[in-house]
Parts: structure tokens; C-alpha cells; sequence
């Protein structure tokens, strides 16, 4: 089955049962979501790789808890460009954009910010159109 994404507002039938859209990214087999998470929990390996996520780490320690938590999503947000820049060498994407605001506390960033992100990174298959931490706003 060849795998895809789907993005929602509200409820959906995933190929593992009811989702809700407060869930958040959820991973199942049957789906695009197991190459997605897979590409997106490889960023951070990439972020090691170039030491971004040591420089991230002592600056959050430096920095009020809003402020790491904001450096945190930075972090995440690059993840989910990168794994658009898998997808986008893969060539495997069916993609629907409809993103909606989650609050500010969210540790991955809003669903927008995610797709937006993600997308940066599918259309450009760059390295260097994921930094998150260059842009005005996420």
C-alpha cells in the first residue's frame, strides 16, 4: 500500500481507527504517517549531526522557559521540514493543506506552522530553506 498524508480538521477514518484532530500528528502503520515520522524523528539526528542542537540546547538553558520553549518548537518545526525534503526526493506525496491554530504552548508548533514548514522543505529539497531559527516568523 503505497503510503500517504492526510490532513484534517475535526474527526477522520484513518487505516487505524477514528483520529481527532486535537490528538495532534499521529502515527500509523497504514499510512504516510509512519515514513513522515520516521523522516521528521531524523532531523534531529541531522540537527546533531551539524551541532544546532547543542548550540539550541545551551541557549535554552540560558533563556525563561517561554524562550526555550520557543526554541524548542524552532527545532521541531526544522524537523518537519526536513522530512518535507524527504518526501519531496521521494516523490510519494498526496498532500491536502488545511492547517488550524493550536495554542501557543504546543511543543511541536501549531498545525499551520507544521504544514508550512513541511512544505518548505517539500518544494525547495533543500537544507538550507529549513532554518527556522533565520525566519522573521515561524
Amino acid at each position: 500500500m503505497a503510503p500517504k498524508l492526510v490532513l484534517f480538521s475535526g474527526s477522520v477514518q484513518s487505516a487505524c481507527g477514528s483520529a481527532k484532530a486535537a490528538m495532534g500528528p499521529f502515527y500509523c502503520p497504514a499510512d504516510f504517517a509512519q515514513a513522515y515520522v520516521i523522516a521528521h524523528e531524523i532531523g534531529p539526528h541531522v540537527q546533531n549531526l551539524t551541532g544546532l542542537s547543542d548550540q539550541v540546547q545551551k541557549a535554552r538553558q540560558r533563556s525563561s522557559e517561554a524562550e526555550a520553549n520557543a526554541l524548542s518548537v524552532r527545532l521541531e518545526l526544522q524537523a518537519d521540514c526536513f522530512a518535507g525534503i524527504r518526501a519531496h526526493r521521494a516523490d510519494r506525496l498526496q498532500q491536502q493543506s488545511r492547517g488550524y491554530v493550536t495554542p501557543d504552548s504546543f511543543t511541536h508548533g501549531s498545525a499551520e506552522q507544521r504544514v508550512r514548514w513541511f512544505r518548505r522543505g517539500l518544494e525547495s529539497g533543500q537544507r538550507d530553506s529549513c532554518d527556522t531559527f533565520a525566519a522573521r516568523s515561524l
